[in-house]
């Protein structure tokens, strides 16, 4: 499950969680982007302080795991850099389904490389009530799979204007984040 992560929420971990087991995966592992290309330009909050807080998000479930690769990596956060970096750590035939928002899979023709992308890994792209993303099973026949979650009515940039606003956050993200972005002072002006 790829993402910015800033901050990572319930949103996040019941998407993660109901695809895991819709899908009878093995386990989900959140990959931190540490250099999102599709954010230049944007603020976005130290790549450590995001690792960090995926890490505290997901402890406590034993099927959730985080990785570093985009973290270590030099350069820009590319998904068809980490996508073949676990198809050489896990073998060619590990089947891997690639996590992601529906909005986000949207956009995958401005992404780096979609064609072998798609060759590579399988798109879970998970939507909110009511939102469709029109004709993407079909446009890619056995590459893509669509979930409804209720959850993803939350969001990253809503949580940090709240923040910022001074708003409680509370229940929007784990305790464990919440105390962790008031400790480091993060999303503050």
């Amino acid at each position: 499950m790829g993402g910015t992560f800033d901050p990572i929420h319930h949103g996040h971990l019941v998407t993660a969680e109901e695809v895991r087991d819709y899908f009878d995966l093995d386990e989900v592992v959140f990959v931190p982007s540490a250099r999102p290309p599709h954010k230049i330009g944007q603020e976005v909050s130290d790549p450590e302080h995001r690792y960090l807080m995926a890490v505290l998000a997901t402890v406590t479930n034993p099927y959730f795991q985080v990785s570093r690769v985009e973290i270590e990596r030099p350069g820009p956060s590319y998904s068809i850099d980490t996508v073949r970096y676990f198809k050489n750590l896990w073998g060619e035939g590990t089947e891997i389904f690639f996590i992601t928002g529906a909005d986000a899979f949207s956009q995958i023709s401005n992404w780096n490389n979609p064609e072998e992308l798609l060759k590579l890994c399988t798109f879970v792209a998970a939507s909110r009530p009511g939102y469709r993303l029109l004709g993407a099973e079909k446009k890619y026949p056995g590459r893509v799979k669509t979930i409804e979650v209720s959850a993803l009515a939350i969001s990253s940039s809503e949580i940090r204007w709240r923040v910022k606003r001074g708003e409680s956050i509370k229940y929007l993200v784990p305790e464990t984040v919440e105390n962790y972005i008031y400790k480091n002072g993060l999303y503050k002006d």
